[in-house]
């Protein structure tokens, strides 16, 4: 396994990264990544990013090897504000163990979280500089703005069962988690990075703290990649991952990836790999920016509004006597 997650890792450098954005024409998906970006989905948009993934792992000090596979869920929801959005994070996961003396099953749900995300600073909101119609270099060359990020934080809750087995206490249990995100983009946009720092379980007898560092490009319309590199440490359990892949766009509300990752330790050395789906429903977005350039349009022509409700009377009051 050591060989191959050794080549998986040279691959990843090797990589070209992805793209993910805030609420444009097509979906903003977090997958297949585990950053959670800055930008919300946008009021009254829901959002479902569903995967399923196997695992193997190997434990030399405990001397026991595991395989098994999982899925996720993320359900994100726009709501009140633009820049607020509701989310529910779930992972179930089943696992066989072996040992030389016994073997045995694992299986439950791996992560409940329910919380909200707001943007509380976006640089982009109100740019300052128009785009350079005569100039493709001008346009997309390194700004020095462009350092500063978009800054959202996130707050939520960890609900774990009783007898979890992977929960480090048999009793069941609510607790905290707080990140703060950032996002920068460069290049015009083609290229991303998105930054997490995450306090999880707090309260309880052992926290959890840990980073997650994203470096996203879209290759073009359709196409996009990644690399990420995850690390978390509490007393109970610590570790540092590396993550690549890549996304397909099927339409504009629609997406495809497949990601695989890694450890570079053997307490126990980790291999995953899997695939999702994204899609979006923002229907009731777009009917909401209708209503809104419609009376926007009547509120400067107010003659033409009261003209077009008087014709629209007469062709009611013909039709309920023709």
């Amino acid at each position: 396994m050591l060989k191959i997650k050794n080549l998986l890792f040279a691959l990843l450098l090797l990589l070209p990264q992805f793209f993910f954005a805030q609420y444009t024409d097509v979906i903003n998906s977090n997958r297949p990544g585990e950053t959670m970006s800055a930008y919300a989905v946008g009021k009254s948009v829901i959002q479902g990013e569903i995967g399923v993934y196997g695992i193997k792992e190997k434990h030399d000090l405990l001397n026991y090897d595991a395989s098994g596979f999982g899925t996720d869920l993320s359900i994100r929801y726009g709501a009140f504000l633009e820049k607020l959005e509701f989310i529910l994070d779930l992972q179930y996961q089943m696992e066989n163990f072996d040992t030389p003396y016994t073997s045995y099953k694992k299986n439950n749900f791996r992560q409940t979280v329910l919380g909200a995300k707001y943007l509380i600073y976006d640089p982009y909101k109100n740019p300052s500089k128009e785009a350079n119609i005569y100039s493709y270099r001008a346009n997309h060359s390194f700004k020095w703005r462009e350092l500063i990020p978009a800054v959202s934080i996130f707050a939520g809750a960890n609900f774990v069962g009783a007898d979890n087995p992977y929960y480090f206490s048999p009793d069941g249990a609510i607790s905290p988690k707080v990140a703060l995100v950032t996002q920068n983009l460069f290049g015009g946009g083609r290229w991303v990075f998105v930054t997490n720092i995450i306090a999880d379980y707090i309260g309880t007898d052992y926290p959890s703290y840990g980073y997650i560092l994203t470096l996203t490009h879209g290759f073009n319309a359709k196409w996009s990649g990644f690399v990420e590199n995850q690390g978390y440490k509490s007393d109970f359990y610590s570790d540092a991952i590396v993550r690549g892949g890549a996304a397909y766009l099927l339409s504009p509300n629609m997406q495809v990836d497949a990601s695989i990752s890694t450890n570079f330790k053997n307490t126990p050395s980790i291999l995953y790999g899997g695939v999702g789906f994204s899609w979006r429903y923002d229907q009731w977005y777009k009917n909401k920016q209708d209503e809104n350039k419609a009376r926007d349009r009547a509120k400067k022509n107010p003659d033409n509004e009261k003209a077009i409700d008087y014709q629209e009377k007469e062709r009611k009051r013909k039709a309920k006597y023709e």
